[in-house]
């Protein structure tokens, strides 16, 4: 009955009017995976978690803002889109638990039901691992992902100051232009010294992984002028209509008298085919080949490699499978979902992605699209392989909702 079953989800999965996360279940149940309602409602119950941490966190803000601008109460938002591996990462860790735990044990809550048909089914079962050290387990992922999320705020908001984007800082009453780069330090400040506070709590070890991701990302962001003036140059001599149509302020600003082709060829040997310096021993041979794999992994990727070491060196075991599929999904969502929304934008302000790129290096706009859906089905699908290989089907669930949820209708084809 399986191979009716998954036909019939994989054309649920093609329905658009079912909502995304449904969709995603159809695809990943279609593409070989299980139907895990028990998974499914972990996911969610994570979600409540992080929602809840990032609260915290904003609540510690809003007290400062008050303080600062003479208010009552202040009502802070900064939305941001990185929590997902974290959640991933604890659903992991509570599905882990929860295969191991005796029937009527709920390892995450800690609570035991003891009707007499559960402490039956306790008696008759197999499982030998001792319920203490599993909510032990779960606990403490719980405390490495409330530092990590609160980590992981600090570093947006820095990059979106350093970047002067102060309207992704939002309160609840009119700030005055002058005042929103204020808002903007303040809600930094407040949840820097909140992840200064926390890592007290843990091995130096932690803290010491954490800095590491920062500094490989911070060394791959030093690279990004260099980038643009690349991009500057292959747009000053570029033949895609969608590249070439749009007024590119930022990249026109910041060109060289390097020759367009010599620019091309600079961006698919050192943006597009990079080689590692120091090769990660987290990949698998055939994934070294992806494109864009060296930049878009200092770009991304070595801040979710950095947060699986922090849960590492706080005792929680994860695989390097596990960790492999985080990282890969990761990459594909920042191309997938935002490198093709920001298409335009990025054109515009001189930004290089994988996207834009691809419209500067195919011979047309079609060939840009359909290169830039298949890099991102070669990310996903590496990302999904990783994901059964380390029996993580939240994580696949994941990738396939990052897979429907994509709008390449915005790109020029």
């Amino acid at each position: 009955m399986s191979g009716p079953l998954r036909g019939v989800a994989d054309r649920l999965a093609g329905v658009d009017a079912f909502p995304t996360p449904a969709r995603a279940v159809f695809s990943h149940y279609a593409a070989g995976g299980s139907l895990e309602l028990r998974a499914i409602r972990l996911q969610q119950r994570v979600e409540d978690e992080v929602d809840r941490m990032v609260e915290d966190a904003y609540a510690d803000v809003e007290a400062a803002l008050a303080a600062e601008f003479g208010r009552e109460s202040v009502e802070f938002a900064y939305d941001t889109k990185l929590t997902m591996p974290v959640e991933l990462t604890l659903a992991h860790v509570y599905r882990r638990a929860s295969e191991a735990a005796a029937p009527g044990i709920d390892p995450v809550s800690g609570r035991r039901a003891t009707d007499p048909i559960s402490r039956l089914r306790r008696h008759r079962s197999e499982s030998d691992a001792e319920p203490r050290e599993l909510v032990r387990e779960t606990r403490r992922a719980r405390e490495v992902a409330e530092l990590v999320v609160v980590a992981l705020l600090d570093g947006d908001m820095r990059d979106a100051i350093n970047d002067g984007e102060y309207e992704d800082f939002e309160a609840d009453f009119d700030v005055a232009p002058e005042d929103r780069e204020r808002v903007a330090k303040i809600a930094q400040e407040v949840l820097q010294a909140a992840v200064q506070e926390q890592f007290a709590a843990f091995p130096d070890a932690v803290r010491e992984a954490y800095d590491a991701a920062v500094e490989r990302s911070e060394a791959h962001q030093d690279r990004d002028p260099y980038f643009r003036e690349l991009m500057a140059d292959a747009v000053a001599g570029a033949e895609a209509d969608a590249v070439a149509d749009v007024t590119v302020e930022g990249a026109n600003a910041e060109a060289s008298e390097r020759d367009p082709d010599e620019a091309r060829e600079a961006l698919r040997e050192e943006y597009k085919h990079a080689a590692f310096d120091e090769t990660p021993e987290l990949f698998e041979e055939a994934e070294l080949d992806l494109p864009y794999l060296v930049t878009q992994y200092g770009r991304v990727g070595v801040i979710y490699h950095g947060m699986i070491e922090m849960f590492r060196e706080a005792g929680i075991e994860l695989s390097p499978e596990f960790e492999r599929a985080v990282v890969l999904s990761i990459i594909g969502a920042q191309v997938w979902l935002d490198d093709v929304d920001d298409f335009a934008a990025d054109v515009r302000e001189g930004q290089l992605t994988p996207v834009t790129a691809e419209y500067l290096l195919a011979e047309s706009d079609a060939a840009a699209y359909d290169a830039v859906v298949s890099i991102t089905e070669s990310y996903l699908d590496a990302a999904r392989d990783a994901a059964d290989a380390s029996d993580a089907p939240i994580t696949g669930i994941a990738v396939e909702y990052i897979r429907e949820d994509g709008e390449p209708g915005k790109l020029p084809r």
